[in-house]
């Protein structure tokens, strides 16, 4: 913890015993040397005033742009003809000329922006009013004093200070004028996480914690371990003015590709070696983990994880931020806005070719203006940590404008053409025949990618869509016309007439008959799962359909984890019939192979005799038991409160191996790990804990409770605390 200290060198302790003399009017008159002996900062006020007082760091944290005001006590008065200057600097080799260092003095001398203002003189104790520029760089200052006196000069270090963006000022590149966004963006310390499936939203509770103890500390070292920093250290320093060039040096760092970076991905399902991304309850134990190993990757983060993550350092060091989830997220790796995905004949689905579409997707978005692109461009920009493509050699993306991407604008910096196809790229779908290697193409399919764009709304918990940002309504000439566009920036030398593959869509022969699988009855973990395939004859003749079922269990990015079932039938269908087959997948079939986020995807390829096939897909999501937190009394800062959780286990076999975990700022000091007793079938479990709330108002409890049959069950719980 670097605390502003007052720091005397031996030659500054000699100045104090230097008796000067000159001669006033014929007379002698001597004066001791003026010394610094104290530096009050007025942390309280000036923390409070610069919204920083929410941090539990007992540094000097204030925002640029913004003055502070401090007292410096000396050993005497200062005297006509003295003059204090400040030396203030950021990082290694800090330089006038790149900005990093600047002088001023209470005179009005100043260099780079800064200044300083004599606001008192009282007996030996001087007010000075000190501001930066709003366009300083962020990051930890040493400030230093220049006493001249009878043309003499000493200097003193007077301490350090945490300088950060400040979206409360106007001349901020990240100001945000709305203080209820700004309060919901920059202040609130916990927020929901959307995941799940188009058909099924679900959420999480996540504790960002920006405020926390060290949190700051290692957000600012998160910036001085990057790529950038090693290579060109006075170079990256200076560049920390720019919240652009801040927010893409993080979106890489969150991530442990190419840089040892806070987090390691993994989507393979097997999570040996360190937690299952779905077991995280917030950021806080991630970051100061990283910091703990000696910065080694943090095992394991899938995207939400990156992005909670991301979204604590961004609001922590001033940047406005929220966390944004798209569902049915394409990762197109060809960068031709659209997206392959392969079957074969019997109905598995393949991981064949590199392309994807994702149940989910989460990113970041950070608020500022585009200095680079222009006004209309300003505003809300996509940040990405999770690494899945390279830019600019490394895994990192964005900022890129939500404007921007919405208008079709792909080429403009930085990685519009990814995140345009994320949420508009189009959906192909190829049946692949592996005894000769043949595919053929099955479908297109112009309007599944990028639904219910999400994000927590602004003072309450419930979902904000805001598709409407990033794209005009599906179908509608506007959206027509900016997919032509963004082709066309892609591949400037084509002709984009009638041969997009979107009016391609429309020339094959219409299907025979018409497929959709539904749910009949409850999905939960434990129970059979109950589907019905729904065909539908789409003519007057008699049809005979050849069916080939498959059921995968699979991770929330498609990662196909193991085969539970299959099933084939061939079906009769009288004119413009339709029929229901049941699909029923048992327990014991998809127990062992189901991952944490109780995903399966079940397939039927209907073949209608001699006519082209029909793929029929749907992923389904398997409740997890309730789990229950209660708080037992009224919560008072500084009073412990009593919680109880509840669980009951569903299944007609023990659970063992459980654990609870609990976190939430504000509630507890780091997290609570509880080891909680193995449960019989059907057994309930009531726990009781003690938090010790630290801050009034409305605070998040977050839990997450695992064993051997549910690796990741969450829980969240708002608890009011009073003074």
């Amino acid at each position: 913890m670097q605390t502003p200290c007052l720091v005397l060198g031996t030659e500054a302790a000699e100045a104090v015993l230097t008796l000067r003399c000159f001669a006033v009017t014929g007379s002698a008159f001597c004066l001791i040397a003026l010394e610094v002996q104290n530096v009050n900062w007025q942390m309280p006020v000036n923390r409070r005033a610069h919204h920083t007082d929410k941090y539990s760091s007992r540094d000097f944290i204030v925002r640029r742009g913004q003055p502070w005001e401090m007292v410096i006590s000396c050993n005497r008065s200062l005297a006509s003809g003295e003059d204090l200057s400040f030396v203030v600097s950021t990082g290694p080799q800090p330089s006038e000329s790149a900005r990093t260092k600047a002088v001023f003095s209470i005179s009005g001398r100043s260099t780079g922006g800064w200044n300083a203002a004599l606001k008192a003189n009282n007996n030996n104790n001087l007010t000075i009013a000190v501001a930066s520029p709003a366009n300083a760089p962020i990051g930890w200052y040493t400030m230093n004093v220049e006493i001249s006196s009878q043309g003499r000069a000493s200097s003193q270090k007077l301490g350090m200070f945490i300088l950060l963006f400040n979206p409360w000022l106007q001349a901020d590149d990240v100001f945000m004028s709305n203080s209820a966004e700004r309060q919901e963006y920059v202040e609130e310390d916990s927020g929901i996480i959307y995941v799940g499936s188009t058909n099924r939203i679900g959420m999480v509770g996540w504790n960002f914690g920006q405020f926390e103890e060290d949190i700051l500390s290692i957000s600012l070292s998160i910036l001085d371990r990057s790529l950038n920093f090693r290579r060109d250290p006075v170079t990256d320093v200076a560049r920390r003015n720019d919240p652009k060039y801040v927010c893409r040096v993080l979106s890489a760092m969150i991530n442990s590709n190419d840089d040892n970076g806070v987090l390691a991905g993994n989507w393979s399902g097997n999570y040996a070696g360190g937690l299952d991304p779905r077991t995280w309850n917030g950021s806080v134990e991630i970051l100061k983990n990283w910091k703990k190993s000696g910065y080694r990757p943090v095992q394991y983060g899938q995207c939400w994880v990156f992005a909670g993550t991301l979204n604590t350092v961004l609001r922590c060091l001033g940047v406005p931020s929220r966390v944004i989830t798209n569902f049915n997220s394409a990762h197109d790796t060809d960068r031709n806005l659209s997206v392959d995905v392969y079957y074969d004949a019997m109905g598995n689905p393949l991981e064949k070719g590199s392309d994807s579409v994702w149940n989910f997707h989460v990113w970041n978005e950070g608020w500022f203006v585009r200095t680079d692109l222009g006004p209309s461009y300003n505003g809300w920009q996509v940040l990405d940590a999770t690494p899945q493509e390279r830019s600019q050699g490394v895994f990192q993306c964005g900022p890129a404008s939500v404007n921007g991407i919405r208008d079709g604008d792909i080429n403009l910096n930085f990685d519009m053409v990814f995140i345009f196809a994320e949420v508009n790229a189009d959906r192909i779908t190829w049946i692949y025949n592996s005894s000769n290697g043949s595919q053929k193409q099955n479908s297109l399919d112009t309007y599944s990618i990028g639904k219910y764009i999400s994000t927590k709304a602004v003072g309450s918990n419930s979902r904000l869509d805001v598709t409407d940002k990033y794209k005009y309504p599906e179908g509608s000439s506007e959206e027509r016309q900016v997919h032509q566009k963004a082709l066309s920036k892609l591949k400037p030398d084509a002709s984009f007439g009638p041969t997009s593959a979107r009016d391609l869509a429309g020339e094959e022969g219409a299907p025979s008959i018409s497929g959709r699988f539904r749910v009949v009855g409850a999905l939960a973990v434990g129970k059979e799962v109950s589907l019905a395939l729904m065909l539908k004859n789409l003519t007057r003749d008699r049809k005979t359909v050849t069916v080939n079922m498959t059921a995968w269990t699979i991770v929330y990015n498609g990662t196909l984890v193991h085969e539970v079932w299959k099933d084939s039938a061939t079906i009769s269908l009288d004119p413009e019939e339709e029929i229901q087959h049941p699909v029923k997948i048992a327990y014991s079939r998809y127990d062992r192979y189901l991952k944490a986020d109780n995903m399966i995807r079940t397939t039927a390829i209907c073949k209608v005799t001699d006519e082209a096939e029909v793929v029929v897909e749907r992923d389904v999501i398997l409740d997890n038991p309730t789990l229950t937190l209660e708080v037992l009394e009224e919560a008072h800062v500084r009073k412990p409160v009593n919680v109880q959780m509840l669980f009951s286990n569903p299944l007609d076999e023990p659970v063992r191996d459980c654990v609870l975990m609990v976190e939430g700022s504000g509630l507890l000091r780091g997290n609570l790990k509880i080891d909680v007793p193995a449960l019989r079938p059907k057994e309930k479990s009531r726990i009781r804990f003690e938090i010790l709330p630290t801050r009034s108002g409305t605070k998040q409890l977050v839990a997450d409770f695992s064993c051997n049959k549910f690796p990741a069950i969450k829980a969240m719980l708002s608890i009011d605390v009073a003074e």
